[in-house]
């Protein structure tokens, strides 16, 4: 996601420092942040669930794009630099190659997931445990119906889920 750096211009560079809260699961705020320098965690619920160091990586996508409150919260693990694009939705619409890098991402993400709860589920198949509902899950992310979106209009929470 280097790339993104290439476009990191008419936001803000922020400095944080380490235990800074970058974002506050549920919170929401219209912003999509660049990771320029430094570590961060992104905390789900009361556990920490990935590190991010890579110069580049996008932060507050999902809800930018879903229009709902932020999945996560991102606390800074060391001192940073961030960038911060107050209007991302705009961004994205005036940047159409930085969105079509972030959906690349997201397929990637998905594609990531979608693999490992295929695994699970041929590897839990015939234990009748709480892992045969990956199956499910798979299916429910398939067949979930698109969000339907009308350009420049004020979304409600999705209802799906």
């Amino acid at each position: 996601m280097r790339a993104v750096l290439d476009y990191c211009t008419g936001g803000t560079k922020r400095q944080v420092k380490a235990g800074t809260l970058v974002i506050t699961e549920g919170g929401t705020s219209g912003h999509l942040y660049v990771l320029m320098e430094g570590k961060l965690e992104v905390i789900k619920g009361d556990m920490a669930v990935a590190t991010i160091a890579e110069p580049g990586a996008v932060l507050g996508e999902m809800s930018v794009l879903l229009g709902q409150p932020h999945t996560a919260t991102v606390r800074a693990c060391s001192d940073a630099v961030i960038y911060e694009i107050e209007d991302a939705a705009s961004f994205f619409k005036q940047e159409p190659d930085v969105a079509l890098l972030v959906a690349r991402m997201l397929a990637q993400r998905l594609n990531a997931a979608n693999t490992y709860l295929a695994d699970l589920k041929r590897q839990y198949a015939d234990h009748g445990t709480h892992l045969a509902m990956v199956g499910e899950v798979l299916q429910s992310m398939i067949n979930l119906p698109p969000l339907e979106v009308s350009p420049g209009s004020d979304r409600q929470s999705d209802p799906r889920m």
